[in-house]
């Protein structure tokens, strides 16, 4: 991912456990830890926890929002790649200054812009094929759709902010009307041939239909372009709705950190740019939820329709302010220590967190014993031995910080 940098300043000794992160945004490592924290912690398992204590509102919230939702809405959960393609957006303007302070030239960036978004690409890919016989040709894997879309994200950069802003409407509007005018299917479409059952709750009615699972646009544009590769057996569907143009909008989130990273990189004062960065997410997350309320446009993350792009968006706003202040304008790390220890190798977190789960679940029970994880009862064991995965998660990303063993795409 791209670096946010704020200097060239070198800082060293060990007293200080954050010196390594000094001369960086480090509101944006944290909030991008945070993020990757989010998706490590997939690992707890609280889901099983909520299903053995049906009636505990506690459980049920926390499962709640370590779940994607099954269409319309937003958990917790669903903020992860959200963030993490934002905060993509965000470095964008940190990364170019930088570069252009070490005497690189436009053409130089443009290609090392073209280097990264391949990586991406087929780094997405790779993940997606671990465990398969042959590869697995899809592209709706977060690094995948952040690659896809990462040098017209470049692009956007080289423009002023009213030209990013015209981009995100011209983006968003031509992916709204992609889904509009693409007929709805028929009332003897049979939705099971797709993966949804016919009684399935969440099937919209009237023009929001336009945005049913695996009868949509982005749809009918994966039946034929993903079976233009080599696969095991023809594609006819996503499981999860998953699509590959998804990446368009996705560019529109990372437009949108792009936007938020010019603020905060602005001459303004700092309590300009907290107000300013207040007020666009505020604005962004009722803008977006009032086109799903009124049925112009439903807020699903799983093909990432223009509503939703605005409303995580917002959201995203609001977490970087939050992030920001604290941090950057109040002074307050110490706090935020762990999570920068993450988002500073979140490319190492990604890795670990998708090759290493099983391993490290397989070798803790082998070495420690298959009862060392109950001390809680079995209801628990869950939780507890997910814990101790992701308390190892960290240590590995910690001895990776401690020698300066960062992980760059």
């Amino acid at each position: 991912m791209p670096t946010a940098e704020l200097g060239e300043k070198k800082i060293s000794g060990k007293s200080n456990p954050m010196a390594i992160a000094t001369n960086r945004l480090s509101s944006l490592d944290a909030y991008r830890g945070f993020a990757m924290l989010l998706m490590m912690a997939e690992v707890l398992h609280l889901s099983r926890i909520a299903a053995a204590y049906p009636e505990s509102a506690f459980w049920k919230f926390l499962a709640f929002n370590q779940s994607h939702v099954d269409w319309i809405g937003c958990s917790l959960h669903d903020m992860i790649q959200p963030s993490f393609s934002f905060l993509v957006g965000v470095a964008l303007p940190f990364s170019i200054a930088s570069r252009q302070s070490r005497g690189q030239t436009g053409f130089n960036i443009s290609l090392h812009v073209l280097w990264r978004s391949l990586l991406l690409i087929l780094l997405g890919i790779f993940l997606r094929s671990v465990y398969r016989n042959q590869t697995n040709w899809t592209l709706e894997d977060t690094l995948t759709q952040i690659g896809l879309g990462y040098p017209l994200l470049y692009l956007a950069g080289l423009g002023n902010m009213r030209v990013q802003w015209a981009a995100l409407v011209a983006i968003l509007v031509g992916y709204w009307a992609t889904f509009a005018l693409y007929p709805i299917p028929s009332n003897s479409f049979d939705y099971a041939t797709v993966g949804v059952p016919a009684n399935w709750p969440h099937l919209m009615n009237g023009f929001p239909a336009h945005w049913n699972k695996n009868s949509n646009a982005a749809w009918a544009f994966d039946t034929w372009f993903l079976n233009l590769f080599p696969r095991e057996k023809p594609f006819s569907f996503n499981g999860g709705g998953y699509a590959t143009l998804s990446f368009i909008p996705t560019l529109g989130t990372m437009i949108l950190g792009l936007i938020a990273g010019g603020i905060i990189r602005g001459e303004n004062s700092a309590p300009s740019k907290l107000k300013r960065l207040l007020l666009t997410g505020f604005c962004l997350v009722a803008v977006g939820a009032l086109l799903g309320w009124l049925g112009i446009c439903p807020v699903v993350k799983r093909i990432w329709t223009p509503s939703w792009a605005l409303f995580s968006g917002g959201l995203c706003f609001l977490f970087m302010t939050g992030f920001y202040a604290a941090i950057d304008v109040f002074n307050r790390r110490r706090w935020a220590f762990p999570l920068v220890v993450i988002g500073m190798n979140s490319i190492a977190a990604y890795l670990i967190a998708h090759l290493f789960e099983g391993f490290i679940f397989k070798n803790l029970k082998t070495h420690l014993g298959s009862n060392s994880f109950k001390f809680l009862g079995e209801t628990y064991e869950p939780l507890v031995l997910g814990g101790a995965v992701l308390l190892v998660f960290w240590l590995m990303l910690f001895w990776m910080y401690r020698r300066k063993i960062f992980l760059r795409v």
